[in-house]
């Protein structure tokens, strides 16, 4: 049974509000980096830079980082050079933070370069983690059962989240 946990104009308030607080955080900054991991992370980021466009002058960098999600610890990539993110402030950002795996892999792969400020932005937020690592901005803040899974669709003009 799947359940729709997030309809379309929730996504779009969510992501709206989300840039809102990204640039309440990062207005005396003159860049930020958005690092989307890909594939859905990055989908999520390219929206916020998108909102952050219509609120901002910020300068937006997008950046997709790729990560085995089934091996973590294999090798991180990222599509900018850690010189282009180095001494700036950059938001790691993903679709669902579940057990946390994922977004302290990345995390840890940002930490190797000095940053400005580094805060994380998820859209759903499963509180099941396995590891310290939080959200500073959410969508959506869920207490699941172990069993269940969040898929997020992103389409042009019907995205959605759904708990099956």
């Amino acid at each position: 049974m799947e359940n729709i946990i997030l309809t379309h104009e929730e996504i779009q308030h969510k992501t709206k509000r989300i840039a809102y607080q990204i640039y309440e955080t990062f207005v005396n900054e003159n860049e930020v980096i958005l690092a989307g991991i890909a594939n859905n992370g990055f989908i999520f980021a390219q929206k916020i830079a998108e909102e952050l466009a219509l609120i901002s002058d910020l300068k937006v960098t997008l950046c997709e980082v790729k990560i085995n999600k089934l091996n973590p610890q294999d090798t991180i990539t990222t599509s900018i050079s850690s010189e282009q993110y180095q001494n700036k402030a950059l938001v790691l950002i993903d679709d669902v933070l579940s057990s946390g795996t994922t977004l302290i892999y990345g995390v840890k792969h940002f930490l190797e370069v000095p940053l400005n400020k580094f805060k994380t932005a998820v859209l759903v937020d499963r509180n099941h983690k396995k590891y310290p690592v939080k959200a500073d901005f959410k969508g959506l803040s869920l207490s699941t059962s172990l069993h269940e899974h969040i898929q997020v669709f992103f389409e042009d003009d019907n995205s959605y989240a759904y708990l099956s």
